[in-house]
């Protein structure tokens, strides 16, 4: 598959309007400069699967099928114990730059076969406060979807194909707030919390796509509270 055969209703990703993170993680940056110490680099796989033909009376064009991988850290981990994320993670000295590391980690944890993934477009980097990372989000196509599967069980509890009919579902969307002044978008699906840096990638493809439906963003929700009713913890 060719960039010129990528679905349109992602390949919209590379063009002009990227999403614009400020409003759901703009704090981290503000949080980087004033933070000290080394930033470590690291890449996290935004892979989409659906019918490249897409639905064109629906939002965006986004087919009914359309799906996104998903993982649940292991709740035994040091940092972001059982948090819902983008499979990635830090660049290694032999990676070929963020889609590599990407596709690489991608791979280690959940046995995807890079084959039949096509790279769309990397989005700017989010700096993540407690990790210390500086993350590249990695657009991508699952034009053949593979088998995937959790591969180590002391890093990942679940790897999820989750539809995005799920998460573009007004029920399901909220607002989480923390007491440590955190506010941002989150979807409850699968008995999972998204948010986060993964909630608020997959907010702004949504609207930058314009995939998503009108949505109540007046409902905000303590985030230990909400973490809690999904048996999570922060």
């Amino acid at each position: 598959m060719t960039e010129e055969q990528l679905p349109p209703w992602l390949s919209r990703a590379a063009g002009p309007g990227q999403p614009d993170f400020t409003d759901t993680l703009g704090r981290t940056r503000i949080l980087r400069r004033t933070m000290a110490g080394k930033v470590r680099k690291a890449a996290v796989l935004v892979l989409f699967a659906g019918d490249p033909a897409g639905d064109p009376a629906a939002p965006g064009g986004l087919p009914a099928d359309a799906e996104v991988l998903l993982t649940q850290r292991a709740s035994t981990m040091r940092q972001h114990r059982g948090q819902v994320a983008f499979p990635g993670g830090a660049v290694d000295p032999g990676d070929d730059g963020p889609v590599d590391t990407a596709l690489r980690e991608a791979w280690e944890e959940t046995g995807l076969d890079r084959a039949g993934v096509v790279p769309v477009t990397t989005l700017p980097e989010l700096f993540v406060p407690p990790s210390r990372f500086d993350v590249t989000p990695v657009v991508a196509y699952w034009h053949t979807p593979s088998e995937v599967r959790v591969m180590d069980r002391g890093e990942t509890d679940r790897v999820v194909r989750v539809p995005m009919a799920d998460l573009l579902d007004p029920a399901n969307r909220f607002l989480v707030r923390s007491a440590l002044g955190y506010r941002g978008p989150a979807f409850q699906v699968d008995g999972m919390l998204v948010w986060g840096l993964t909630g608020g990638i997959l907010a702004g493809l949504m609207t930058s796509l314009g995939w998503e439906s009108e949505w109540d963003r007046t409902d905000v929700r303590d985030l230990e509270q909400a973490l809690a009713a999904v048996g999570m913890v922060l």
